[in-house]
């Protein structure tokens, strides 16, 4: 039979065919479209004809059609709904994909012709996109070594072949971490635990084959845990299992593995003839350099850094008035900020929460699409990876635009976090395509499912990089949606949680999940009037780990990881009673691949211009403002990386902005 893999699929816009799909599908199938992957590159680069932009730029944009149908599949399930082999095969296949693009981008002829054109660049009657497509697929054989001769060539395909394997070990090794462990806790131990808490506890126990409620490393167990056990020794448990992640000593320790991936990358940045692999990194970006990464982290960590010890100090003092003596712990934070919110906003988690359904903020983030862009979502019958996962169509003016994907629950076959990818991109070239959009996230499963305000962002937040996809036009699949700059590619999504502190938004779509009545003014006012509470706290964990991401890359690899964020955040000054967002050993924006990896800095980048960009929506008066609804998408979600992303920006707001908007939205302002 054929491999439904590389078959034709007749399924509704094409979606991958997840319910004929097997395990034991892809490796044959891989093996398959690299094999055809192979001899397409080999014709490109072997052609008889001199290089014209057709015959070798358009050809390498049209090639590897079935490696991505292979890959979009695997990398999904193997994200989000893994198990034994799928890990094996990932380890498997991350190699070989290392070592299939490290010889793409060492082919000599082929970089030959690249660099034909390239110098001809001016003579050949190119669009300004066609121009684009150029210049990066220029700089990408230059910054993956191609111009390399010799064992620097061949060094350089070793070193990509081993940070390949690491990053995908790092990964599976924190998976596993975050699967086993888990704390069984006695119904006694659940005073004080709201239902929401307790149903997402018992669920979790459930899916493990434990007959009773268990904490997990989940946030979206461990955080409302945290925000309301009064228990501090269970706290204090818990916390420190969630800290620890990565970290336990055995073979799923990350900490020689991050040492590993730094030194590598550091010899790969030199090899390319960088100083340092900051330097590399941040090239292509929109900051360019170090220093002024740096620059705008400091900038807003004294502010924060401030505004955390001062709250530190109210904290304690509420602790010490219930009878606890000491100090303030890292695993008291939450339990005493709930306290304090609920004291000065009068602010209730547990009697938020029922006003925010799951379901009712999928129509939410739909609404604002619709009143914004005009895009309407129709419920997609298509068979799926999880039978959690659910699909729509989305149209505009009765035309296809593309095909969402949601997959909201938290699970042990879930890696955590959440995220956005493109299951296909949008392209006109070589045939018209509409963009298949998935997201991804971890919410606690209950019925109905709850989230908190900050699970209702993260919603906003990944459809917003849906969107930056599913709006995307522009005609070659490389510089399609999100491929863009990394300290651009928050912007789309940062900017769109703005929408969700539109007072008229929680108006309609925050009703009570029992009664249907829609959240009584006052709580709304509250709600949006704690929007900032807490903000030092939060600020102050993203930096740090942001600051030590920067230290990591911008000088010599240190052989002892753990020892250089010691020393990074005690330069800073952190406050004892916040750890950072994620410690080396679990930190895999930065290390389970190249993305974010000197990179972390790109959502405060970012939010300096989404402060600026909702601003003006703001001075028109109006949140849905036509005309900058229009402006929005026709220079940054349609365009995808078919320019200079600082040039996307100032034709949008005409200005690049200060850091003052986002002190201001922050309430770090003086």
């Amino acid at each position: 039979m054929t491999n439904p893999l590389l078959s034709q699929w007749n399924t509704p816009f094409e979606i991958a065919p997840f319910d004929r799909i097997r395990d034991e599908d892809f490796a044959p199938a891989f093996e398959t479209a690299l094999a055809r992957h192979n001899a397409e590159i080999d014709a490109i680069a072997g052609k008889a004809e001199a290089p014209s932009f057709a015959n070798t730029i358009e050809a390498l944009e049209a090639a590897g059609e079935a490696m991505d149908k292979v890959l979009s599949v695997f990398f999904t399930v193997a994200g989000a709904d893994s198990n034994p082999e799928r890990e094996k095969l990932q380890r498997d296949f991350s190699p070989k994909l290392a070592a299939h693009f490290a010889a793409i981008s060492s082919n000599k002829p082929l970089f030959q012709r690249v660099a034909d054109l390239w110098a001809r660049k001016d003579d050949l009657g190119l669009s300004e996109e066609q121009q684009r497509v150029l210049m990066l697929t220029h700089r990408g054989f230059v910054r993956s070594g191609a111009a390399l001769e010799g064992d620097a060539d061949k060094r350089m395909a070793e070193i990509k072949g081993r940070l390949a394997t690491l990053g995908t070990q790092f990964t599976q090794n924190l998976l596993a971490d975050e699967r086993e462990w888990f704390m069984q806790v006695g119904e006694d131990d659940l005073e004080g635990l709201p239902d929401f808490v307790v149903g997402a506890m018992r669920a979790a126990g459930e899916e493990k084959g434990i007959d009773g409620p268990i904490v997990t490393t989940s946030r979206s167990i461990i955080t409302p845990f945290l925000q309301f056990s009064p228990r501090r020794n269970l706290r204090e448990k818990a916390y420190k299992a969630f800290v620890a992640r990565g970290a336990n000593g055995g073979d799923h320790d990350n900490r020689d593995i991050a040492a590993e991936i730094l030194k590598l990358r550091e010899e790969r940045a030199h090899l390319l003839g960088y100083d340092n692999f900051a330097a590399y990194k941040l090239e292509t970006e929109m900051a360019k350099t170090p220093e002024k990464v740096e620059e705008l982290l400091l900038a807003v960590w004294a502010p924060a850094k401030a505004r955390a010890e001062e709250d530190a100090k109210v904290l304690e003092a509420m602790m010490h008035e219930d009878g606890v003596n000491g100090d303030l712990e890292a695993w008291d934070w939450h339990y005493y900020a709930a306290k304090r919110r609920k004291a000065e906003h009068d602010l209730d988690e547990a009697a938020l929460k029922p006003y925010l359904q799951l379901d009712r903020m999928i129509e939410a983030s739909f609404a604002c699409a619709n009143r914004l862009f005009g895009l309407e979502f129709k419920p997609l019958d298509a068979a799926l990876y999880h039978p959690d996962c659910r699909a729509w169509e989305v149209t505009r003016n009765g035309k296809h635009v593309a095909v969402f994907i949601g997959d909201y629950f938290a699970r042990g076959s879930k890696r955590s976090g959440a995220w956005c990818s493109a299951m296909r991109a949008q392209a006109k070239f070589p045939k018209d395509q509409a963009p298949v959009v998935i997201n991804v996230c971890n919410f606690a499963k209950a019925d109905p499912a709850l989230l908190s305000y900050d699970d209702a962002r993260t919603l906003f937040h990944e459809f917003g990089h849906a969107l930056h996809q599913m709006l995307s036009n522009v005609t070659y699949e490389s510089i399609s949606g999100t491929s863009v700059a990394r300290d651009f590619v928050e912007l789309p999504s940062q900017l769109y949680e703005h929408w969700l502190e539109v007072p008229a938004v929680l108006e309609e779509f925050a009703t009570h999940a029992e009664t249907g009545e829609p959240m009584p003014k006052a709580m709304l006012d509250k709600v949006l009037g704690a929007a900032n509470f807490d903000q030092g706290f939060q600020t102050v964990e993203y930096v740090a780990s942001a600051l030590v991401d920067l230290e990591f890359h911008k000088g010599a690899a240190p052989a002892d990881p753990m020892a250089m964020q010691a020393e990074v955040l005690d330069r800073l000054g952190m406050p004892k009673q916040i750890a950072m967002r994620h410690a080396t050993p679990q930190f895999a924006h930065v290390f389970s691949g190249d993305g974010y990896s000197s990179g972390y800095y790109s959502y405060m980048w970012s939010e300096v211009m989404d402060a600026d960009a909702f601003e003006a929506f703001e001075e028109a008066g109006d949140p849905f403002d036509p005309a900058k609804a229009k402006a929005l998408e026709a220079n940054i979600l349609s365009t995808g990386g078919s320019q200079e992303a600082e040039d996307l920006y100032k034709a949008f707001r005409g200005r690049m902005p200060g850091v003052e908007a986002l002190l201001k939205g922050r309430g770090l302002a003086a």
